[in-house]
């Protein structure tokens, strides 16, 4: 393809004050960065880590002009590697797009063929972006609950941050795996919302803030998933039943927490770290397998807000106001 060719990309730039601008502007191919694979990108999806690149935060933008965008899908446009065939439906998540590397909020992006993975035959490109890193990282903390024998029969699981979206994600797959879910959350509001998607029971974070500075409370849960770390993952921890087990995944609450050993030594929990940003390719392909086929959800539509690039700016703030339910994909306009 020709090196000059045009395409739309939400840029966001500093000045020479130090001001963050963001822009949807033209740019050309030249402007992508090196790699064997360049795709036409149909949807991208809009993630807590997008938020932050979009506002400049320092640990997530490194280099400036930029392109957020940590999750992409399409077909391939042109390929140095006959194992990604052109025409190909493709997805990209994680490991430097959107944060290393120019991202999915574009017409186009280009990246190195060990970062891409074959849509599945039985999920639509659409699809893919309504699960994006959300999606992954829910597969992965129900991986290794299962690893850890986390068993419907164990009892209740709780999952904090249901409203957004690895947490309404890896509801709706515990759910159907027939799990009992309960829900953290601090929006009264979002009951029904929770209900629809399986959680079994909501509670307030007042609930886990009650216990102050005791090292233990009551056993509750036989595992959770925690998306928001911070304090919460502290409460959360002392509260966890014998040998079970806490996947931690998120940092929406702050990312230092402070407990004692004794979740640990006196109770045997088993404190579980999930990564989606450097997973490997055959684990994720495989991951991708299963949630288009046994851990597939029937509630993606429900979830999932779909919006144009022109759209991000105000998604973005009403996503850090802890507005915004579920999932939101960004469509770049590919028919």
């Amino acid at each position: 393809m020709n090196n000059n060719e045009q395409f739309r990309a939400m840029v966001i730039d500093k000045d020479s004050r130090g001001d963050i601008h963001r822009q949807i502007r033209k740019c050309t191919l030249a402007d992508l960065p090196p790699g064997e694979v360049l795709i036409r990108v149909h949807f991208s999806s809009l993630n807590y880590k997008d938020a932050l690149a979009v506002t400049g935060h320092p640990g997530i933008v490194r280099h400036y002009p930029h392109v957020p965008g940590i999750d992409a899908a399409g077909h391939v446009a042109a390929s140095n590697n006959p194992s990604i065939p052109v025409g190909a439906r493709v997805l990209v998540t994680g490991f430097g797009l959107g944060t290393e590397i120019w991202g999915g909020f574009a017409d186009y992006i280009r990246v190195p063929a060990g970062w891409v993975l074959p849509i599945p035959s039985a999920m639509s490109t659409q699809e893919s972006m309504s699960l994006g890193t959300a999606g992954l990282t829910a597969a992965l903390c129900v991986e290794e609950l299962l690893k850890n024998d986390v068993l419907p029969a164990s009892g209740n699981i709780l999952v904090s941050g249901t409203t957004g979206g690895v947490g309404s994600i890896v509801t709706a797959i515990l759910a159907k795996l027939g799990y009992q879910v309960v829900a953290l959350t601090r929006k009264a509001s979002s009951e029904s919302h929770l209900h629809q998607i399986g959680v079994s029971k909501v509670i307030n974070h007042d609930h886990i803030a009650k216990e102050g500075e005791r090292q233990l409370c009551k056993e509750e849960w036989a595992a959770a998933v925690d998306t928001l770390g911070g304090t919460i993952l502290a409460s959360i921890l002392k509260r966890i039943r014998y040998g079970g087990s806490v996947a931690a995944c998120g940092m929406a609450s702050g990312t230092e927490f402070s407990t004692s050993v004794f979740p640990f030594i006196l109770r045997g929990v088993n404190l579980l770290g999930i990564d989606s940003v450097q997973c490997p390719l055959l684990h994720r392909k495989a991951l991708w397998e299963k949630l288009a086929t046994e851990w597939k959800v029937s509630c993606l539509e429900n979830i999932t807000q779909t919006i144009r690039l022109d759209d991000v700016g105000p998604a973005v703030e009403s996503l850090l106001a802890g507005e915004r339910l579920g999932r939101t994909i960004v469509s770049l306009g590919y028919t």
